[in-house]
């Protein structure tokens, strides 16, 4: 599937399509590397207008205009138990002492964005973090969590899910749930003179906080 048939496919299930092809496809992975590529993570403090306010994590104050026919969606809480081979997911992961990969978070991908940003890429949750976007081939569960076996781009990876780990998907949300303490993620681009604009935004409603 091409990427427009893709955005199509998702906009008919109204989960937001234009805001997971902004945080989580291949070509938002491409822009990631550019110079104007920002990913902005706090809590919003106000929103006037087309002007979204944040309290970025760093503890410094985003003002992020807002792109004419943007978007919102939001995450919810899903169940690890749930995921079986043939899901499509994203696990971000840290490095861990016995060589292999933990992880931070699990997002469970709706069918109709299977394949989206397919590949395994830094990530900037945390230090040396990474982000693997793949189909699930195995789910075992362990004493002291899961281990989830992905394969992608021809390669596969083993990353193990300890008890507690964040795992949702994506659902739809409304500019109404842009409000003041409210937690966010947005992708967007940084002009040279520093003002940033974005076309999405992820935002946390119902205490559930976009964990990636």
């Amino acid at each position: 599937m091409d990427r427009k048939s893709l955005l199509k496919s998702a906009a008919t299930l109204g989960i937001g399509a234009l805001l997971t092809i902004a945080t989580l496809s291949g070509a938002q992975a491409q822009d990631a590397k550019a110079d104007n590529h920002v990913r902005v993570r706090g809590t919003i403090t106000k929103m006037e207008g087309a002007t979204l306010s944040v309290k970025t994590r760093e503890g410094t104050e985003a003002d992020i205009t807002l792109k004419s026919g943007w978007k919102v969606s939001t995450v919810k809480n899903a169940a690890i138990d749930g995921i079986k081979a043939g899901d499509y997911v994203g696990i971000a992961s840290l490095p861990t002492a016995d060589g292999g990969d933990g992880a931070l978070e699990v997002l469970i991908f709706p069918a109709a964005m299977k394949g989206t940003g397919e590949g395994n890429r830094a990530w900037d949750l945390k230090p040396n973090s990474s982000m693997t976007n793949a189909t699930v081939a195995d789910a075992v569960k362990s004493v002291d969590g899961h281990m989830i076996t992905v394969t992608y781009q021809g390669k596969e990876k083993k990353i193990k899910v300890p008890e507690g780990t964040p795992v949702v998907t994506l659902a739809p949300a409304t500019e109404a749930d842009l409000k003041a303490g409210a937690p966010v993620i947005v992708n967007g681009e940084k002009a040279t003179d520093g003002t940033i604009s974005a076309a999405a935004v992820i935002v946390g409603t119902n205490g559930v906080v976009p964990p990636m």
